[in-house]
């Protein structure tokens, strides 16, 4: 079903002048947060890898190591919404650390999520990053969070053989880029050709990747590193893969059928805020747990989401509205998509 009738009540310009104060980045949290935890995911990444397996220093390691690198990766959005022309040091050095060796260049997320912010594709068919879950069977539910067990070998074979083989064969250049070129959960997704808003260097990133996943192959394969490290790289991405699946799941109520243009609210009380619980960060790093207001503040960086949050709760004339996209926790969430889809399969067969 399409978003709230009454989602044109909501105080969008009220909302917007309790946080305007909000909207700078502080470059220094980027840099900070950024810094630790490459130092604690890439050295805990190491202890995985020369410990005895499942030792206890082995297994703690692992989940350091695996949960700062998801906070890593997560970085990605946020490089989308940075202005253009800033942070070029920045989003240089995160590709460096994590977008080459996890296999997810920025340009797999740039220009793409702008779409998922753009009023006219939000919740459409031209909408990678959203499918109607809420509005169809629960299977896809959990079908999506299993494809998370292949999505690392999807990646590593994009980059060890697909793109070689696109700079030889143009049919294959295209098709990597409008099928293979995309961090959305959309199989049926086409990227458009590339524009200004796909950055200008994705085809050096491109390379780059490219050049990351054949020297770990080629290090692994003459014996220079031991096999280990694809097991643990493998293990690592997919953690990776599989918590940000269960965090997209609990992002949005899915409930567009991707034939309806939503508007500002629309988008937000068609997102969702999850308020609670200290494993929260963990699972939604980069201040993505308070979703629903990054749908209506694109801009404001993720060091200010919370506090957004908590002023527009307790300042705007009107709370109503904005609480209908607070979820207490995860599994709040993700039940509700899925009572949402039992609901709509119901009606669809009375």
């Amino acid at each position: 079903m399409p978003a709230p009738e009454n989602s044109d009540d909501f105080q969008l310009k009220e909302a917007r002048g309790l946080v305007a104060h909000l909207m700078q980045p502080k470059p220094h949290i980027y840099w900070m947060d950024l810094i630790l935890n490459a130092i604690l995911g890439w050295g805990g990444f190491y202890l995985v890898v020369v410990t005895p397996a499942l030792s206890t220093l082995n297994i703690i390691a692992f989940i350091i190591s695996a949960f700062s690198l998801y906070r890593v990766a997560i970085f990605t959005h946020e490089l989308v919404h940075l202005k253009k022309g800033t942070f070029k040091l920045f989003i240089t050095f995160w590709n460096i650390i994590a977008g080459f060796p996890l296999l997810i260049p920025s340009f797999t997320y740039q220009g793409v999520h702008s779409d998922h912010h753009r009023r006219d594709t939000y919740g459409t068919t031209e909408d990678g990053e959203y499918l109607p879950f809420g509005a169809e069977a629960g299977w896809k539910i959990i079908a999506y969070v299993f494809l998370s067990l292949v999505l690392p070998l999807l990646f590593l074979g994009r980059f060890l053989i697909l793109t070689p083989l696109s700079w030889i064969i143009p049919p294959l250049g295209r098709y990597a880029w409008e099928r293979a070129s995309s961090l959305t959960i959309d199989l049926e997704y086409r990227r458009p050709p590339p524009t200004k808003l796909d950055g200008k260097y994705w085809r050096l990133q491109e390379v780059c990747t490219t050049a990351y996943a054949w020297a770990g192959a080629t290090l692994i394969f003459s014996g220079a590193l031991p096999f280990k490290v694809a097991i643990v790289w493998y293990l690592t991405t997919l953690l990776v893969f599989t918590m940000n699946s269960l965090r997209t799941l609990g992002a949005h109520a899915y409930r567009n059928p991707g034939d309806v243009k939503m508007s500002v609210s629309d988008q937000f009380l068609d997102s969702v805020d999850v308020i609670g619980g200290v494993l929260s960060p963990f699972w939604a790093p980069v201040g993505l747990r308070f979703h629903a207001t990054h749908h209506l503040f694109p801009q404001m960086p993720y060091h200010s989401l919370g506090t957004a949050h908590d002023l527009l709760v307790k300042d705007l004339s009107d709370n109503t509205l904005y609480l209908s996209a607070t979820r207490r926790n995860l599994w709040h969430a993700i039940s509700t998509l899925w009572e949402d889809s039992a609901l709509s399969q119901k009606k669809h067969s009375s």
